[in-house]
């Protein structure tokens, strides 16, 4: 059974620095492009970055300078790295699996195979 658990969430301020992660269970962790998309309230979900099976990453042009998406494949964990965050990165944080490539998702195939649950982000101004 396959088994994506977010962590790292939480209530921050403007400027502030979060470190998320998405753990992964059940899956051949290598062969799957990780990304994190997000949704904020009211809103649609959204992409935010992969980290592509092919060891390349894309970021969302909001988020682009500010946030670096990596991964640990002896953990089988997919990381965050949000820095300088805005009021604007406020949503639910999701992580999810694809076989696809990443340049495929961050172009909007967002097709996954597997989804997390989420983990909250609130940046308070």
């Amino acid at each position: 059974q396959v088994q994506l658990v977010e962590s790292g969430g939480g209530l921050v301020q403007v400027g502030d620095f979060l470190r998320l992660s998405c753990a992964a269970s059940g899956l051949d962790f290598s062969k799957y492009s990780m990304t994190w998309f997000r949704q904020a309230p009211g809103k649609e979900r959204e992409f935010v970055a992969v980290f592509s099976w092919g060891d390349q990453s894309y970021y969302a042009e909001s988020v682009k300078g500010r946030f670096t998406i990596s991964r640990d494949t002896a953990k089988n964990t997919v990381y965050l790295q949000m820095n300088f965050l805005k009021p604007e990165d406020t949503g639910v944080y999701y992580c999810a699996a694809s076989t696809q490539l990443g340049w495929r998702i961050y172009s909007g195939n967002y097709d996954m195979d597997y989804w997390g649950k989420g983990t909250l982000v609130t940046v308070s101004s």
